[in-house]
């Protein structure tokens, strides 16, 4: 398996860009310097992420989300702890 995270990845089982094996594996972000825990999806050729804002979730269920533009960061949580 790479060591390089994808360019673009979703939390979100119904999104194409979903990936559980990745996922699994462990997957930090940091945006614009501060480590984010709540990203549903990001994209680091674009520079954007998604946020899950609060407990709120939209009609189907899924969390609601904030789309930030700006810096974007993922790496291997589990390479960087060993």
């Amino acid at each position: 398996m790479s060591d390089t995270p994808p360019d673009r990845l979703a939390a979100n089982p119904n999104s194409p860009f979903y990936d559980e094996a990745l996922l699994e594996r462990g997957i930090g972000v940091r945006f614009n310097g501060a480590e984010k825990t709540n990203v549903e999806e990001y994209c680091v050729s674009e520079g954007w992420v998604r946020l899950s804002a609060g407990k709120a979730l939209d009609r189907a269920g899924n969390p609601m989300t904030v789309k930030l533009k700006g810096k974007v960061e993922p790496y291997f949580r589990a390479a960087t702890e060993e």
